[in-house]
Parts: C-alpha cells; structure tokens; sequence
C-alpha cells in the first residue's frame, strides 16, 4: 500500500500527464491489492509450496504437500484446449446477420432467365416470357438451346454471378452479405494464424485456470516484412515489402492494471500495461511508429529505473535470492481517457476541436518521466486493446476464480492428513521406552541400539528399561484425505477420473456410469468455455472484423452487415447432440427396408464429422466400397464350411448362372433329377444341366485320333 502524502509529492512534482497516469497507476495496485494476496496462495498451491504463513506444531515432522491443485488445473486447462480447438481451427465465424443492412431487400444467383426482357402483359400463370415457349409446330429436339432444366450445374455453382432483386424463386438462394462473410471469416482465419493465435490463446487459458483470468492484447498494428524474389532482366532479385498486419499477445495478469472501479473490460476509464524492458528492447521502441526518439534516449541514459514488486520473488521460484538487475526499465502503457487540456497540451490528433470539458481517448507510453508515445486512440470504434475473460465470473469485480482458489480447503485438508498420517506411522512403526532410573546405574546413558547394555542395581529382570508400542491411526487419516480429495472433485467440477484417477468405485464402475461422470463434469467446463465465448472469442472476432474493415484495403470484397459467432460452447453441445441423433439414425437405417433411401456414406461422413474424426481418412467412395465389397465376399466365401466331397462350388463358366449342372467335383457328371413328363403341367421338363466340354458325349469335344 502506497502512503497517500508520498503520492501527493509525487504528483505535485510530475508534469501533468505523466502524474495523472503515476496516480491512476497507484489507484489500480491499491485496488487489487486483495486479489494478488488470492493470486500468490494459489500460484503457491499449484506449484505445492506451503505459505510462510503456516504453523507447524512442535512434533509434526513431515512437510509433505500432495499437488492435487496442479492436477486439477492441468486436467482443466487440457480439456477446454481439447475442446475449442478440436477441429483444427480458431473458434470463431463470421456470418451474415439474419436481415441484413445495408444491401438490397432480396438477392438470388442470377440466371439467364434474368436477362430475359419481358414482353407485353404478364401471364397470369406465369409462363410468358420466361423463354420457354416453343414456336407452333416446333418440337424440343429441335430447340437445342432451349433447356427446361435450366443448366442447374451452370447457373448454380460456385463462379455464379450475384443478382440484386426479386428472384423468380420464393426463397433467396444466397446473399451478397453471406459471400462476404465467407471472404472475411477466411481472411480472419489466416490472420490468427499468422499472429500464432492458438499458442496465445492457450497460454491465456492456463493463466485463467490457474489465477481465474486469462488476459488477450490486440489487434493491434504490426509491420510484417514480406520476403519475395521476383524474376527481372538483369536476373532474380529480392524484393521485399513491408505489410500491416493484426497482431495479438497474451498479457500476464501481473502486468496488467485496470480501473479498479469497473467490473469488466468495456467499464474501464483507464487500462495501464507494466512493462520490464532491457535495454535493446527500449532502444527498439525508436524505430516504432508516433514513439519521441529523443525521449527514449533520455531513459535509456537516465540507467535502469525498474523496481520489482513484492511478488515477483514468488512467481519466480526464488523468494530466498532477491533479483537486482539495474539494467531493466520500467515502461507505463496507457490506455484510456484523458482530459481535453492534456490532450492538447501533447498536440494530440484531434484535440484542438474538443471541448474543454471533454475527454479524448488516448495510447500514452511514459518511463523515467518521460512521454515516450502519445497519440489518439487508433481504433474505429475506440476500444480498449485488452480482453479478460474469467475461469469463473465473479459479477462484482473484473477478476475471476479460478480451480487453485475453490479447492483451497480441500488441499489443506489433504495436506494436513497425509502429513499426521506420515508422522503417526512414523511413531507407530518405532517403540517408545519406558526406563527405570531408579533401578539403573545412575549416570548412564539412555541411547538405544543394539547389543545396548544397561547396568541395573535394583529390581526385577525385564522392568528397567521396557518397549512401548503406539497403535496406529494412519488408515482413519487416509480415510479423512480420501474425503478431502472427494470434496475437492465437487468444488472443482472436476472428477479424479478425469486425470487418471484409479479405484473409481460405485457408478464409475459400469460404462454407463462412467459416461455419466463423464458428462457431469463437462458441465463446469461449459460454463468455461462460454465465459471463454462471451468475454473474449466474441469482442475480439469483432475487434478483427473493425481492423480488416479499418485498416485492409485490399479487399473491398468483404465489407457486409455481418456478425460474429463463437464456436466455444456451441460446438461443444451441438457435437453432443448431433453425434447422438446421427448414432440413432444410422441404427433406425439398418433396417433392409430403408437402406436404399438414405445416403449411408454421406451419413457416415456427418457421424465422423461428429466424434471430431477425419471422414476422408475413414469413410470409402463409391468405388471403394465396391472394392471393399468384393474383398469380404471372397473372405466369407473362403470361410464357409467344407461338405464331404470338399467345399462347395459354385457353378463352373460352362455352366451357366441359373442352372444346376450335371457336372460334379473333376467333372464327372450327375445323374439328373427325375422329372415328369406327361406334359399335364405339373412336370419340370428342361431342369437337366448342359455337360461341360470334354464331358462324353459333348458335342463339341475335340475329335480323337485312333491309335
């Protein structure tokens, strides 16, 4: 906590803007105070180190800590990862709105219908005009450009041309919004991954598990230099060019410090970013756009002004070495309001047409008493460039909850059982002696070991010195963390079977069961997973959005009334839900009867699709199944069982399909059914086989020499 008079002098003696921000900067650490406190206990629980705070008694020896805190964070953090990027892809789309803005009330794929001019009035069924009538007497064939289908493949496929206006169809078939949406969803795509999007995602996401808020920065400007050679008559040169970019980090909670009266992002007058800089990264700061190279060099040669926080010794493992490095630089960005007379005091754009009254939006960057960066807000809309989103929301405050905070009791609870367990089969599995001075020599001493002798004076044999045994109570201390690790599955949501816990025992047991656990708990990881959706895949889907339309240029192709749509949460049920319906149909479909009406590989493919599974590396075409089809009817034919003369044939290439055949096994012919002929219509004449070539008496046997 600051003192309040040092903060006064300070300010007193700052320049203007550099003491408004010193003052804001105090407000927001006396503001989370508290929280660092919670923070510090829970980093300190998930790396299994007891708080300088605990008391030990006199007799307890063992100092062991059982890390279940780190394998609930671990077991949490590895599920939501699983789950927003199970297939592959950023969880975010970009969708035309359901009525959207801005264009024409309708729009459909336009066909050749279109240009037809219609003459006269219309008919009133609808058929003139349309270019479909044939002249009197003229037939189809003879009107080979006439085509009632209307070259669907043509007219409809992906190079379509786009139509404003009335279709001829009730229902529009697609929307100048809806292209754009694809054109922008797949530009956004490809910039989240260039900015390396889901490693920053991923470390925001285990800082939110583990302190209860993970926290995003951007997008903000980045110049990203492109590497090309091109072919020229004096040969291959390289051109480089430079290309602006989006580009997003992850910001460690520990750095970031925002109005503490707000309770969300989007509430906050103010947001400041603590940055520690070496050297070389101060001198880059130059070479950045709207940064006062003069004032840098100020810094740089005023020497290292950093001065670490109380915590810093903790989260980095060494609070018995305290760090100094005179080298590092304390760097203050600023991010928010800032009083219209301040603004123009820094020449600030814009700041001339505001009221005195009013308030300009403004990026400060201050270090060593120094402006190192001041410039309007670049955004349109103005925004703040950060995003918090919680593990879970706490309504009262930015800062959420996370896993390490809501298991704190039961993790003491497991602590301090295994730890009276370890000391009571310590003291159980040793004898505790009970010894006689006074039948004893005195001056002896009483260590005891083996071949030990003790010179007795007085008394009975066996009475000086005796052995006693405690019992041991370390399985009601078992039982007791048993409980505790139980209790922290309920505060946490998340079971031990989901980290490989064994001896699941009750319902666990059946695979029903299982699935139930299972289940229960990707419940809690929802609620996650949503707050993920709201507080950060939503704003900052937007905030990419307004940069490519602010900024890109380069595709006017993508300006629609669009809207973004996270995949977070949704995809996590609609999978469930549509995983489960697809099993049942495809189990209603195995009947003979409906088979022929559903399309099994299509059906297939939706179910792999499902189950996050590749259908192309898993379902056959057509032709493959074909393929596939004949392989298994030659391995259930290879299978059947052998008769008496050996296995079953079928009939022979002479033979024919359809007829029993009178040749045998080698060929010998068989003695034909006997059949009625008296032609009174109950006779099977004609069921005879056709003998096979070289049978006797075949015609068409190949004539013998005599010999």
């Amino acid at each position: 906590m600051s003192d309040p008079t040092d903060l006064t002098e300070e300010v007193a003696n700052s320049s203007g803007v550099i003491g408004v921000i010193q003052e804001r900067m105090r407000a927001a650490e006396d503001g989370r105070q508290s929280h660092e406190d919670r923070w510090l206990k829970a980093y300190k629980n998930f790396r299994g180190v007891y708080d300088s705070t605990t008391q030990y008694t006199s007799t307890e020896k063992s100092k062991v800590f059982i890390k279940i805190t780190k394998t609930k964070v671990l077991a949490a953090y590895g599920q939501i990862v699983d789950i927003l990027f199970a297939n592959k892809k950023f969880p975010i789309n970009i969708e035309a709105t359901p009525v959207p803005e801005g264009i024409a009330e309708f729009a459909h794929m336009k066909t050749p219908a279109d240009d037809i001019v219609q003459e006269g009035p219309a008919d009133p069924f609808g058929f003139s005009g349309d270019g479909r009538q044939l002249p009197p007497g003229a037939t189809e064939a003879e009107q080979p450009n006439l085509d009632f289908l209307g070259s669907t493949a043509n007219k409809y496929g992906p190079e379509a041309p786009i139509a404003e206006g009335p279709s001829r169809i009730a229902e529009p078939q697609i929307s100048p919004a809806q292209s754009c949406a694809l054109r922008m969803e797949k530009i956004i795509q490809d910039q989240l991954t260039d900015t390396n999007a889901v490693n920053v995602l991923r470390h925001a996401i285990f800082e939110s598990s583990l302190l209860g808020t993970g926290i995003i920065k951007g997008p903000f400007n980045f110049g990203k230099t492109i590497h090309q050679w091109e072919d020229t008559p004096e040969g291959r040169m390289y051109t480089p060019y430079d290309k602006l970019v989006p580009r997003i980090e992850a910001v460690s909670i520990w750095d970031v410090y925002p109005d503490p009266t707000a309770t969300n992002i989007d509430d906050c007058e103010y947001v400041i970013q603590r940055h520690k800089m070496n050297r070389s990264q101060l001198r880059n700061l130059m070479n950045m756009p709207m940064f006062d190279p003069e004032a840098v060099r100020e810094v740089i040669a005023g020497g290292g002004n950093y001065q670490e926080k109380y915590f810093e010794d903790t989260i980095r493992d060494d609070e018995n070495e305290p760090y100094t490095d005179n080298e590092r630089y304390e760097v203050l960005e600023y991010w928010g309001i800032l009083d219209a007379a301040f603004a123009k005091e820094l020449n600030i754009e814009g700041a001339d047409e505001l009221d005195p009254l009013d308030q300009a939006q403004v990026n400060i960057w201050v270090s060593g008493g120094q402006v190192l960066r001041a410039c309007a807000n670049p955004f349109t809309p103005e925004r703040m460039p950060y995003y918090a989103f919680p593990y879970e929301l706490s309504p009262y405050q930015i800062w959420g909850v996370g896993i390490p905070e809501n298991m704190e009791d039961a993790q003491m609870l497991m602590n301090g059982h295994v730890r009276m367990a370890i000391d009571n089969l310590a003291l159980a599995g040793n004898l505790v002696f009970d010894v006689d001075e006074t039948s004893l020599v005195p001056g002896q001493n009483y260590d005891i070991f083996p071949g030990k002798v003790f010179r007795r004076q007085s008394g009975v044999t066996g009475t000086a010195v005796n052995g006693i045994k405690f019992p041991s109570t370390a399985g009601e201390n078992i039982q007791m963390y048993d409980k505790a690790r139980q209790l922290a599955d309920e505060e946490t949501g998340i079971p031990s079977i989901m980290h490989g816990q064994t001896g699941v025992t009750g319902t666990g047991r059946t695979a029903s069961g299982l699935s139930m656990l299972l289940g229960s708990s990707g419940l809690s990881i929802k609620t996650v997973i949503k707050n993920i959706d709201d507080y950060l895949l939503k704003p900052m889907g937007e905030a990419f959005f307004q940069w490519n339309m602010q900024f890109n240029d380069n595709n006017p192709d993508i300006i629609g009334d669009l809207e973004i749509k996270p995949k977070g949460a949704a995809s996590v049920m609609q999978k469930e839900v549509r995983s489960q319906r697809l099993t049942m149909l495809l189990q209603t479909v195995s009947n003979p009867m409906l088979a022929p009406f559903i399309k099994i590989p299509n059906l297939l493919k939706e179910l792999a699709i499902s189950q996050d599974i590749d259908p192309d590396s898993l379902v056959n075409d057509v032709n493959e199944a074909q393929i596939y089809a004949e392989i298994l009817k030659g391995l259930q034919d290879a299978q059947q069982p052998e008769g008496p003369e050996g296995p079953t044939q079928g009939p022979s290439p002479a033979t024919g399909a359809g007829q029993d055949g009178m040749g045998g096994v080698g060929g010998v012919p068989q003695e034909p059914p006997q059949t009625n002929i008296n032609g009174t219509g109950d006779g099977t004449i004609g069921t005879g086989g056709v003998p096979s070539a070289g049978e006797s008496g075949f015609t068409g046997n190949t004539p013998q020499t005599e010999g």
